[in-house]
């Protein structure tokens, strides 16, 4: 278990306890039971909290103290809540960490709104932060608003490919695919975030940004890769969902570029097919073109370039250390 997993390990419960404390019961007994529980409900059923507590670690790295910047690393969670009842709906998806999906249990228009609210608490939860002056707010605003919007703009990508059924394709049009939709939001602007508010310089805010998107950028493409070899308990997700949907994954479209048995997997892909024996057979022709191998070296790549900016960028320090071993634990999930 690497140093960043134990960090996580030991802070994630106490983060999902400051979380609980933003659901209320509302104005109205019902507004629980259709609004404030469902929500509580789903963001208690948590991942690893990385997204949160790689806030706090950069504003620690930066020298400032991590208890400032706990609400504006829960703004980026319940971003991250939002995202995911929205998207479990644009993808049809049943399960998530498994449990139902929001919209499978409580219906489309219940889960909808309670994303929405989630929603509004990204910048309601900076806005009422009595511990950061005005100036600060507006910087971390400005981040979570960018943030939002480049995301946004990521899913359109990813829904539209798969709507309209394209797969003209190139490795290219997947990277800024996947930097919008996962990257900024799961790496970059958590660091930047964290820096600005623990009062890093405009260099240390640029640097852990950077290395937040390749790291960001990494975790998504190991993703992919887990989607496809890894297992249920590995992946807490329908697993080779993706192939099922069409996904445009760096793996897919790396085969479509270079398998001698193109059409055959564009066959499968365009199909949505859900029997285990295609996905298998779609799975070995992506081996056989050294397109999960290509993936994994990719998202290699991205960290250690990323690792080597960043310890030119920022003292040593613990808090370092556990943002570098973050790099190795997003390489460590392909395995």
């Amino acid at each position: 278990m690497t140093g960043f997993e134990l960090y996580l390990k030991r802070n994630s419960k106490k983060f999902d306890a400051y979380l609980a404390g933003f659901f209320s019961d509302g104005s109205h007994p019902d507004m629980r039971r259709y609004l404030y529980g469902p929500v509580a409900e789903f963001t208690a059923n948590a991942g690893k909290r990385h997204r949160p507590l790689i806030c706090l670690l950069a504003c620690e790295a930066v020298g400032g103290d991590p208890e400032r910047a706990k609400p504006s690393a829960a703004a980026i969670e319940h971003f991250h809540t939002a995202a995911l009842i929205h998207d479990d709906i644009e993808d049809s998806s049943l399960t998530r960490r498994d449990e139902p999906c929001m919209h499978v249990s409580e219906g489309d228009g219940i889960a909808i709104n309670a994303g929405d609210l989630a929603l509004s608490l990204v910048c309601g939860t900076v806005v009422h932060d009595p511990g950061l002056d005005d100036a600060t707010k507006l910087l971390v605003l400005a981040e979570l608003v960018d943030m939002t919007t480049r995301t946004i703009e990521g899913q359109a990508l990813d829904i539209g490919w798969a709507r309209d059924d394209r797969f003209d394709l190139t490795v290219e049009d997947y990277l800024v695919m996947a930097r919008h939709k996962t990257a900024f939001y799961s790496g970059g602007v958590p660091l930047a975030v964290g820096a600005i508010v623990g009062g890093g310089t405009d260099e240390q805010v640029e640097a852990l940004r950077e290395f937040g998107m390749a790291a960001g950028l990494a975790f998504q493409i190991q993703d992919d890769v887990l989607n496809l070899v890894g297992t249920r308990e590995s992946t807490k997700k329908d697993f080779r969902s993706d192939l099922t949907e069409g996904k445009r994954t760096l793996v897919a479209i790396h085969a479509l570029e270079n398998s001698a048995r193109r059409e055959r997997l564009l066959e499968i892909l365009s199909a949505r097919v859900t029997d285990s024996a295609l996905l298998d057979e779609a799975v070995a022709i992506m081996t056989e073109a050294g397109s999960i191998a290509f993936a994994n070296g990719y998202a290699r790549d991205l960290i250690l370039d990323a690792k080597r900016s960043l310890e030119d960028a920022l003292p040593d320090s613990k808090a370092r250390k556990l943002l570098l071993s973050m790099a190795d634990f997003f390489v460590k999930r392909s395995s």
